[in-house]
């Protein structure tokens, strides 16, 4: 027998477990804090579970809690998501994507006004980040990540390889003739501890002792290396426009493939025609542009046609 569960209970457990307070809950929902916790007992009551450990400093989501709240994000996502078409006459929908800002900034954001023209329909809202996300905690609909495509409970299509290559500005490049030279420099790394070790070991020199600021993103290290700050490890074909320009120069041509761009979503999540808009237009616009790639590079280059020598012949001169 289903039970009917009360719509403003399971509304105050969602806002009070995706903010892990029900004060803050009960701010976004504009009630009180006993109103919230109230209704979040009843709830309990009603399933016969408890949802939180209440901590003197905070709240903690238990099993069942953990189990309850993708579920129901999710699903009020997919009612205002609802409501926003209907109230714009369905004929727009809204999508979520969170993005880690070293893909945002490198790939989507110079290509983005091709998917506006192409689905004017679609209100895409971008939220980056620093490649650690809640896909159900966020709110999104899709998330653009960085790493080796398994992520529990989601789907993960692969887009685009990131090997890594060292970058940094034009007069630490001119210091630098040979891997080992890298010894010299101050080494900026990410808080992955492993990368600098195995683009060494690719390279065929030893690792130095790395002790480099940490960055959280790609993106502060580039500009960090741009800078004269360091030598930074990036994935380098996220930074075609700064190598283009000279801003950064790749010493080194040595590369160690770290991990991929991916399109993700949860697997509980029904995909909506928006979602399946933008997800076709990326794969789309990636695929064109490797075949444009590859079609280039096998293009065979027109040969230069050899300049004839002109060599005015000497006089011969009578031998005496």
């Amino acid at each position: 027998m289903r039970r009917h569960l009360p719509l403003n209970a399971l509304r105050a457990f969602e806002a009070s477990a995706r903010l892990l307070s029900f004060t803050r809950a009960g701010m976004e929902l504009r009630v009180t804090q006993t109103a919230i916790s109230h209704q979040v007992k009843q709830l309990e009551d009603l399933l016969g579970a408890s949802l939180f450990r209440r901590l003197p400093r905070g709240l903690v989501l238990t099993d069942e809690g953990l189990a309850l709240l993708p579920v129901l994000s999710d699903t009020f996502d997919r009612i205002g998501a609802a409501i926003d078409r209907i109230e714009a006459k369905g004929t727009r929908e809204v999508v979520t994507v969170g993005c880690v800002t070293t893909f945002a900034t490198g790939w989507l954001l110079q290509r983005i006004d091709r998917f506006k023209r192409a689905h004017p329909y679609i209100d895409l809202r971008l939220l980056t980040n620093n490649n650690r996300v809640d896909i159900a905690g966020d709110g999104l609909d899709l998330a653009l990540r960085f790493g080796d495509g398994s992520w529990h409970g989601t789907e993960a299509i692969h887009l685009l390889s990131a090997p890594l290559s060292p970058v940094c500005c034009p007069d630490a490049a001119a210091r630098l003739r040979k891997p080992s030279d890298l010894a010299q420099e101050f080494l900026l790394r990410s808080y992955r501890a492993e990368e600098w070790p195995l683009w060494f070991a690719v390279a065929g020199a030893p690792c130095p002792k790395i002790q480099g600021p940490i960055f959280d993103s790609s993106v502060g290290m580039a500009e960090a290396a741009a800078r004269g700050v360091g030598v930074g490890l990036v994935p380098i074909a996220m930074f075609a426009n700064e190598l283009t320009s000279g801003r950064l120069v790749r010493p080194f041509a040595a590369e160690v493939p770290a991990g991929s761009y991916w399109l993700t979503w949860l697997k509980s999540r029904e995909v909506t025609p928006g979602m399946r808009a933008f997800r076709d237009w990326l794969l789309d616009t990636l695929r064109a542009e490797v075949n444009e790639s590859e079609k280039s590079a096998s293009a065979p280059r027109p040969r230069a046609k050899a300049k004839r020598k002109l060599v005015k012949s000497a006089p011969n001169k009578r031998r005496r």
